[in-house]
């Protein structure tokens, strides 16, 4: 079977997490996401700080490039991803060690509240500059 690194993107709230665990088969294959930096690993509580989202870009990155050198049948990487350039270097990771690599949109068709608090308002933003690709 070829190896796969899946990129989940979606709005906050939109179920990327709760799919990543799905298609990790409960802890079976990796998952990163940018989430991790700011999840505190002894209270499990979440802290967005802005200044250090570059930090959190390039350690979900990291992760994910270490898991395929190793070889990982399957990674999961759960992140927004709202910009098409967010995505580049996974493609280059995927490239550099013959991963096939999928990416898949999670709509929101629940009823859930993000638990980051993202405001309405800033996910109206993230909405409006979140483009899909077809073809």
């Amino acid at each position: 079977m070829k190896k796969s690194i899946i990129l989940l993107r979606g709005l906050p709230g939109s179920g990327k997490s709760t799919l990543a665990m799905v298609l990790s088969e409960h802890g079976k294959y990796p998952v990163t996401a940018i989430d991790d930096y700011f999840t505190n690993k002894v209270s499990g509580e979440y802290k967005f700080e802005f200044q250090n989202n570059h930090l959190a870009y390039k350690q979900c990155e990291e992760q994910t490039s270490n898991f395929a050198k190793q070889g990982a049948e399957k990674i999961i990487v759960d992140n927004t991803f709202t910009l098409a350039w967010e995505m580049e270097p996974y493609f280059k990771i995927a490239k550099e060690n013959n991963y096939t690599l999928f990416v898949v949109t999670v709509e929101k068709h629940n009823d859930g509240k993000n638990i980051h608090d993202v405001s309405d308002e800033q996910l109206q933003k993230m909405a409006e500059k979140f483009k899909v690709k077809l073809l």
